[in-house]
């Protein structure tokens, strides 16, 4: 078998595995985009996960407006088609919140975190095939969670006992992800996702994180392309970080606004 038809085995294995898991309130519906979405994301394990890699991305779980919708990791859907020139049918999940529609790749809402962190890789690499000759982009847990509300709930906030065998499930594939692509690092894309890579990398790999593209963060919205590079640059992994040249300001002055961003939001 090739590393992407193992890539593929081994996201079928973790769907198998999480399927039947049961949440309690306020998780009121969870999505499974590895199923209803299966055939994008399997183009896309197909056309960028052929090789090993020096670099692993590493995102918590799929969005509402992206890898919900299209089955790619931080997926909004014009960079897939686009940038990623993925397309491929989308089903629907067996249950959806009314607020929250699965709608493929006709949803017309932007997943901001997956536009900003594409449109960071195109601005720097100008192709997805130069970007992913040396990198990969997944998600640490495949399901979509969603409170009776429409609120989107991520899994670090789930009780520990329904927690722990989603974790379970999440680290075997992570760790199978390692195992297939040998990157030389796993990157968290936010604390959450650096953590269980430590906890599931051990040496094989050395563990970072850059800041979450997410809109609800202050620093995020302050620039996120700089910080992030900003947070490459600092460990020294791979060409993102020269994205701090080509958008302006200087790594130094955004990792002492980002420091003086923590103290003023710490506690």
């Amino acid at each position: 078998m090739t590393i992407s038809t193992e890539l593929q085995a081994a996201a079928r294995r973790l769907a198998d595995e999480v399927r039947d898991l049961r949440f309690s309130e306020p998780i009121a519906f969870v999505y499974h985009p590895l199923d209803y979405a299966w055939a994008p994301h399997a183009a896309y394990i197909a056309a960028y996960g052929r090789t090993r890699k020096d670099a692993v991305f590493l995102g918590m779980n799929p969005g509402p407006f992206g890898m919900t919708q299209t089955g790619v990791p931080f997926g909004e859907v014009k960079a897939v088609r686009d940038f990623l020139k993925i397309e491929a049918p989308v089903a629907r999940p067996d249950r959806e919140h009314p607020a929250r529609p699965v709608q493929g790749f006709a949803c017309t809402r932007a997943e901001v975190s997956g536009s900003r962190l594409w449109g960071a890789v195109a601005q720097r690499w100008g192709t997805a095939e130069r970007f992913f000759n040396r990198h990969f982009v997944a998600n640490y847990c495949p399901l979509t969670f969603i409170a009776a509300g429409g609120a989107n709930f991520t899994p670090d906030k789930l009780p520990a006992a329904e927690r722990a065998p989603l974790e379970a499930a999440c680290d075997r594939h992570l760790l199978r992800l390692v195992e297939l692509l040998e990157p030389k690092w796993v990157i968290g894309i936010g604390g959450f996702a650096e953590k269980r890579a430590q906890k599931v990398v051990g040496a094989r790999a050395q563990v970072g994180r850059i800041l979450h593209p997410s809109p609800r963060s202050p620093m995020s919205n302050q620039g996120w392309a700089e910080a992030a590079a900003a947070d490459l640059a600092a460990l020294g992994v791979c060409p993102l970080s020269d994205l701090s040249q080509e958008t302006g300001p200087d790594p130094q002055g955004v990792k002492a606004g980002r420091s003086a961003g923590r103290a003023a939001h710490a506690g």
